[in-house]
């Protein structure tokens, strides 16, 4: 008899509830999964809201004190792209879940340096895949408001620690994960470099 003719095997008993239990298993893990997606997700969204709510309040004036990790820093924008994100300090995962961090190393506004922020490629800076040369990216923080303008954009292994590096002496860095479309840890980085055009205290700005 052809070989290809043979009829197979029947399923066993035992296989039949091994393979209906790893149904069970795949969908149960599919569902916590989504369940934990989502948690993260609303998690996120309700801090952002309730810190810029606490960042708008009129009045409000920062005490000198050594920034500790997670603490808010200000809010950063893209005006072209819709962005808005409140930074804190600190890279770490929990901070970096809620915000956008800013690398504890580098530059505060106003400082001379490279400020440097950090963020997921699939949460605050997606919609950094759309930035162009020359585009605005506003910093805000308590007592200041400052103004960027994006110069270079470049793509980098992660290795590369010259973005790092102070160019003008009063720059902004934006670093996350490339490819944003890319499932797994991503082998790249996104890098956007901008120069500081402005600086104007909240107090005027609020005046106008």
């Amino acid at each position: 008899m052809n070989r290809f003719l043979r009829p197979k095997k029947p399923v066993s008993p035992m296989q039949t509830r091994l393979l209906r239990a790893a149904c069970y298993f795949f969908l149960a893990f599919g569902v916590l999964a989504l369940g934990y997606a989502g948690f993260v997700f609303a998690d996120s969204n309700a801090y952002q809201a309730i810190e810029i709510k606490k960042f708008e309040q009129p009045g409000r004036l920062s005490e000198p004190h050594i920034l500790a990790e997670g603490d808010v820093i200000g809010e950063m924008q893209v005006p072209r792209l819709g962005l808005s994100v409140m930074v804190v300090q600190g890279d770490s995962p929990a901070s970096l879940r809620h915000a956008v961090g800013h690398l504890a190393k580098s530059a505060l506004p106003g400082e001379w340096g490279n400020v440097t922020l950090a963020g997921h490629r699939d949460r605050y800076f997606r919609p950094m895949r759309d930035i162009h040369l020359g585009d605005e990216v506003r910093f805000k923080t308590l007592e200041h408001n400052f103004e960027y303008v994006v110069e270079s954009i470049e793509v980098v292994a992660p290795s590369d620690i010259r973005v790092l590096e102070v160019f003008t002496g009063h720059d902004l860095t934006l670093i996350t994960c490339f490819p944003f479309y890319y499932v797994g840890p991503a082998p790249k980085r996104f890098v956007v470099r901008a120069r500081e055009v402005e600086k104007m205290p909240r107090t005027e700005l609020a005046r106008e």
